[in-house]
């Protein structure tokens, strides 16, 4: 054997490129062994003259991983044929690792390994050398690069990178079933030895699976293997390096494989009769019982489908899967009566929803149990024999008339009511007997009174009669619903109720009548025999299917009439002409009496009065015009046309209207500004104003318009009235001078056409006697008017505030003011 791997590590160094011939071939240029040692030699160096080529002996080095030893590692030498051994030439190293992991001997060449090196960190290391004469410091050769490789030990032990694993395989699989594959990876040189070969092998998990040694595949090792006798597996699988052989490496893993569910095993019962217990009272639909069987399958291998077999009394149970427990409910469809019968027996069949044909031949996957059910008796409210009572009655039938009744049975003893002297079951309730029939009375009838028509309906307690309490009256009410409840003697908290559906049927008491007013109207150009308007008519009463309603004239009415009647049998009739036209002014309205009868019993009539307008029509008897406007049509006047003088006039009146208000608006101006209107224009206005903050009380502007002068002489203006305001006057002295000047004045004015109007105050230059405020003419003034000064006017009061203010104004506008 370690001949052969000798031999192998020959090959390697051969084939992986480590030799290299040398440039220029010479016999002494060999690979030399000696002492064990690598030996790189130079060539000789030739005369200066010629061309120097480079004399290495190429070689790979090796170096073991992991040393351990005390001493640095010895790796090979380097040496070249100039060196003649007295120490001219000194070796030098460099590249990957020089210094730190490999170290060169100067004078010898000697290459060493100064730490322990990892293969798996770096496989190799790239080296230069070169050799330098001592002296002149000068290469004697060219560098060169070599390879120092590290050779590999067994020193890692395979790893599973992927575990611990989990896997599954369906139970009861055969014999050699895939489970998974593992695999174990070994950092070890896969090329040198067998430090990475990896060989599997199970520690633990036989005799139940096996694995491939080479392949790492796990297999079933036994047949049936059966989910419900053990589930869950956990093998130990282990990988070894060097094949397998004693001293190599190895590692370890779990694998934890599951047995998934196959549908291998049926339902099965737990016992093969079930009994239930079930009240008489219980309602339909409700559940009264659970039955299991029990499948030891999972998931939907496990679902569990029941059917009930046909037989006794299986159509009156129904039996569904409970989806998160695999139970049968057992539901009722028909309601259970414990006087008819007592026990019921079926059988229930239970199988699996989802089969696998591979198990077919172990037998069916179904089990088939029977269901025994008691029916328990219970005190049971009473029972009506209709679930909806419906009578009819007629209005205004007398209080009191029986209408029709109710009956319900006590299902605990047979019947509502045992004559005396009857078999009667053995009696553990309370009764009472009927004072007049001698019947058991085990029921009682009563009126809900929390229903309509109760105060219109009695009921007797006892047979159950219902009648009339008050008249009924269709056209108010047609329809009551109501409710009676019956309840046990023994147990009144044990009750039923009905409702009750009274129909109240109509007595033709209302006589038919028009059904809608109608606007009916006739052509002046109508001819006999038109018919001008249809009519209908309603009844207040129910009229009853294929009721008629006749039309006809009155006997007075059809002696030589206007109008007729046509009855045309379908309850309806037309009005019909008789006449060959109709004149408006001579008549414009005709009224005509129609009489209605229907067809009940006792027959009602009623006579109602149609109001027939004579229009003016065109040729196509279309209608015109019928109202008021009529008397224009002599000359031509349609309805438009009326309307447009109508709105004419309306127009022409707001011209009219908005005239005068501007005419009068017109009067009404600004305040004259000018020094000579204020003085020589007074306002009169024969009553007090409201002083000198009325600035509304008169418009002067009207004074100011010479178009009233110059263009009518004659005075235009309305004298105003006088306002009566109360105020108080100071006696006045009597000056006759003064008023007799004032009259003087006063009948010139009025006789004045050019005079202004009466609303203006005239000045007449009087100055009378004592004056308080002396002379107020400006003649024989002795100052100017701009030498006057008109302060003294704010001392005065304020009702001489406005005239101080204007003539205060005045002043400051004057050229004189002016700088």
């Amino acid at each position: 054997m370690l001949t052969r791997n000798s031999l192998c590590l020959l090959l390697w160094i051969l084939f992986d490129g480590g030799l290299l011939t040398p440039l220029q071939p010479q016999p002494q240029q060999t690979l030399a062994t000696q002492s064990k040692e690598n030996v790189i030699h130079l060539p000789e160096r030739q005369p200066h003259f010629q061309r120097v080529k480079r004399g290495w002996v190429w070689n790979q080095f090796f170096v073991l991983e992991e040393y351990m030893g005390s001493e640095p590692q010895y790796v090979g030498k380097l040496h070249s044929d100039l060196d003649k051994g007295e120490g001219t030439v000194k070796y030098t190293l460099s590249g990957d690792g020089a210094g730190t992991v490999f170290t060169i001997d100067e004078t010898t060449g000697d290459i060493h390994a100064i730490r322990s090196l990892d293969r798996e960190e770096k496989p190799f290391y790239t080296l230069r050398a070169q050799a330098v004469d001592i002296e002149t410091r000068k290469p004697l050769e060219p560098e060169s690069e070599f390879i120092i490789k590290v050779q590999d030990i067994n020193d890692n032990e395979p790893k599973f990178l992927d575990g611990p694993y989990v896997a599954s395989v369906p139970e009861m699989s055969p014999v050699g079933a895939y489970v998974l594959q593992v695999k174990a990876t070994d950092a070890d040189d896969p090329t040198y030895g067998n430090s990475a070969r990896v060989v599997y092998s199970i520690l633990q998990g036989q005799p139940y699976f096996s694995i491939d040694p080479k392949t790492g595949v796990i297999r079933t090792a036994l047949p049936n293997m059966d989910r419900e006798v053990k589930e869950q597996y956990q093998v130990l699988i282990q990988a070894k390096d060097m094949g397998g052989q004693l001293g190599g490496l190895a590692g370890t893993t779990i694998v934890n494989i599951t047995l998934t569910d196959v549908n291998d095993n049926p339902p099965r019962f737990p016992k093969s009769i079930f009994h239930l217990k079930v009240p008489e009272s219980s309602p339909i639909g409700s559940a009264i019982g659970r039955i299991r069987a029990v499948d030891p399958d999972f998931g939907k291998n496990a679902e569990i489908e029941y059917n009930i077999v046909p037989g006794d009394g299986g159509n009156l149970f129904d039996i569904v899967t409970d989806e998160d427990t695999q139970e049968g409910i057992i539901k009722l469809k028909k309601p259970l009566d414990f006087e008819t019968k007592k026990a019921y027996t079926f059988k229930v069949e239970a199988s699996n929803l989802h089969l696998d044909h591979r198990f077919h031949s172990a037998g069916p996957f179904k089990d088939t149990a029977t269901v025994k059910i008691s029916v328990l008796d219970v005190d049971e409210p009473p029972v009506f024999s209709k679930p909806l009572y419906t009578m009819e009655v007629y209005e205004d039938t007398p209080v009191g008339t029986i209408i029709g009744a109710v009956t319900a049975q006590d299902l605990d003893v047979g019947s509502s009511a045992v004559r005396q002297g009857s078999p009667i079951p053995l009696l553990t309730k309370l009764f009472a007997v009927h004072p007049f029939n001698g019947l058991i009375i085990y029921l009682r009838y009563f009126m809900d009174w929390k229903s309509d028509g109760d105060s219109y309906f009695t009921i007797d307690g006892t047979e159950g009669t219902i009648a009339t309490n008050e008249l009924l009256d269709r056209e108010s009410m047609a329809q009551y619903n109501f409710s009676i409840i019956a309840s046990k003697v023994s147990n009144p908290l044990l009750t039923s109720k009905v409702n009750i559906l009274i129909n109240v049927l109509d007595v033709n008491e209302f006589p038919p009548e028009i059904s809608v007013p109608y606007e009916t109207a006739v052509c002046e150009n109508a001819k006999p025999g038109q018919i001008i308007q249809t009519v209908s008519a309603a009844d207040r009463d129910l009229s009853p299917a294929g009721q008629q309603f006749s039309f006809r004239l009155p006997p007075e009415a059809a002696i030589k009439p206007n109008f007729t009647v046509h009855d045309f049998r379908n309850n309806t009739a037309g009005i019909e002409t008789r006449r060959n036209g109709y004149s408006r002014r001579q008549q414009e309205l005709y009224f005509l009496p129609v009489v209605i009868e229907d067809s009940s019993y006792p027959v009602q009539s009623s006579t109602s009065t149609m109001t027939i307008r004579v229009c003016r029509c065109d040729s196509d008897g279309t209608i015109l015009s019928c109202n008021v406007e009529a008397i224009f049509l002599p000359v031509g006047l349609s309805t438009g046309a009326l309307i447009a003088i109508l709105l004419c006039i309306f127009i022409l009146l707001a011209i009219v209207v908005l005239y005068v208000a501007l005419r009068r608006q017109r009067k009404k101006d600004t305040l004259m500004t000018s020094k000579e209107d204020i003085r020589d224009n007074v306002i009169h206005y024969d009553d007090e104003g409201g002083g000198e903050e009325d600035t509304q009380a008169f418009d002067i502007g009207a004074l100011r318009n010479p178009k009233v002068i110059e263009e009518n002489k004659i005075r235009r203006d309305i004298k105003p009235d006088s306002l009566c305001l109360p105020r108080h006057r100071p006696h006045a002295e009597d000056n006759t001078d003064i008023r007799d000047f004032i009259h003087q004045r006063l009948q010139e004015n009025d006789a004045d056409p050019a005079a202004p109007p009466y609303d203006s105050l005239a000045t007449y230059a009087y100055e009378g006697n004592g004056s308080v405020a002396e002379s107020l003419s400006s003649i024989d003034s002795l100052t100017t008017e701009a030498d006057q000064d008109y302060d003294y006017l704010t001392d005065w009061g304020p009702r001489f505030k406005v005239l101080a203010d204007m003539f205060g104004e005045e002043e400051s506008h004057s050229p004189d003011n002016v700088t």
